[in-house]
C-alpha cells in the first residue's frame, strides 16, 4: 500500500508548477518583445550583431530576476533600463575610438537607394552622439516614451531629459543641415 505524498513532495510539486508557469510567461514576453528591444539597441549602437547580443543579455539578466519581477506591472519599461544598461556597460568595456559602420549590401531594391542612404546618413549623425544622449533620442523619438518615463529609465531628472534632447537635437541638426530637417 502506498501512503499520499507528504507535505514536503506536495510542496515540490507546487514550487515545480509555479516555475513551468514563470518559464511560460518569460518565454511569451521574450517572443512579444524581442524584436522592438533588438530596434532599439540597433538604434542605439548601430551594429545589428552589437544589438542582438545586447537584446540576449537584457533577456538573460532578465531571467536570472525572473522570479521577482514577473508580476510587475511596467516589464516593458524595466526591460528598456536593462537594454539601456546593457549598452552602457558595453560601451564602458570597449575603447571610444571604435567606430561601427554598417555596410550596404551589393544590390538595393528599386528605389531603396535613396532610403538606404538616408539610412546611413542618420545612424552616422546618430553615432556622433555620446551614449547616453543617444538613448534618450532613441528613447524619446523612437521608442515615443515620454520625458517622465525617459526619465525613469535612465535614472535622470526630466529636466536632464529635456535638456540633454534639445541640445542633441541641436546638434543632429547641426550636422545634417537645416534642408535635411525638411525634407
Amino acid at each position: 500500500m502506498t501512503q499520499p505524498p507528504g507535505p514536503i513532495a506536495r510542496w515540490g510539486t507546487a514550487r515545480g508548477r509555479q516555475r513551468a508557469e514563470r518559464d511560460e510567461e518569460f518565454t511569451a514576453f521574450v517572443g512579444s518583445s524581442a524584436p522592438r528591444l533588438r530596434r532599439v539597441a540597433y538604434l542605439m549602437c548601430g551594429d545589428w550583431h552589437l544589438a542582438q547580443d545586447l537584446t540576449q543579455t537584457t533577456f538573460a539578466r532578465m531571467y536570472a530576476s525572473w522570479p521577482r519581477i514577473w508580476r510587475t506591472a511596467n516589464i516593458e519599461a524595466y526591460s528598456r533600463r536593462v537594454l539601456v544598461n546593457a549598452l552602457f556597460d558595453q560601451r564602458k568595456r570597449h575603447s571610444s575610438t571604435e567606430l561601427v559602420l554598417a555596410e550596404l549590401p551589393e544590390s538595393l531594391a528599386p528605389g531603396a537607394g535613396a532610403s538606404a542612404e538616408l539610412h546611413v546618413t542618420l545612424m552616422a549623425a546618430l553615432a556622433t552622439l555620446p551614449v547616453r544622449d543617444q538613448a534618450i533620442v532613441v528613447l524619446r523619438y523612437w521608442e515615443d516614451q515620454s520625458v517622465e518615463a525617459v526619465a525613469e529609465i535612465l535614472e535622470v531628472s526630466p529636466s536632464v531629459v529635456k535638456t540633454q534632447s534639445a541640445r542633441a537635437l541641436t546638434r543632429l541638426r547641426a550636422l545634417l543641415g537645416e534642408e535635411f530637417a525638411h525634407s
